[in-house]
């Protein structure tokens, strides 16, 4: 049997109001799961790097349904603002060794100095 696992309350204080409400069909059916559970199924995955499809029942939503409320939350762009909220407060508590950091530019033109390779010599 899995272990039950749960995201820190800190961390989700932080991301609740970031979170889309769900949707709810104009239809009877099941109720959609709880946010909270499917958040925690989310980190789940994303920090054991397991498939969807093999996310322990014990969480309490599929993977299925994990994977479609990332899907919309990424679309909302939840995932953008919990993404620059976190490095605000790291930041902010010094929790962050900007000095370990890298920048990469190899997807910007160099419009000075750089060869023209459309230009035939």
């Amino acid at each position: 049997m899995a272990t039950v696992f749960e995201v820190r309350d800190e961390l989700r204080e932080v991301v609740e109001p970031m979170i889309p409400p769900v949707s709810m069909p104009e239809r009877q059916g099941r109720r959609p799961v709880p946010d909270r559970v499917c958040f925690d199924a989310i980190v789940f995955v994303l920090v054991t790097g397991i498939a969807w499809a093999h996310l322990p029942r014990e969480l309490g939503c599929s993977g299925t349904t994990a994977w479609r409320r990332l899907r919309d939350w990424q679309a909302s762009g939840a995932w953008e603002r919990l993404h620059a909220t976190l490095l605000d407060r790291l930041n902010a508590a010094g929790a962050i060794d900007w000095s370990m950091s890298v920048v990469d530019g190899s997807h910007i033109r160099a419009l000075q100095g750089g060869p023209d390779r459309a230009v035939s010599g």
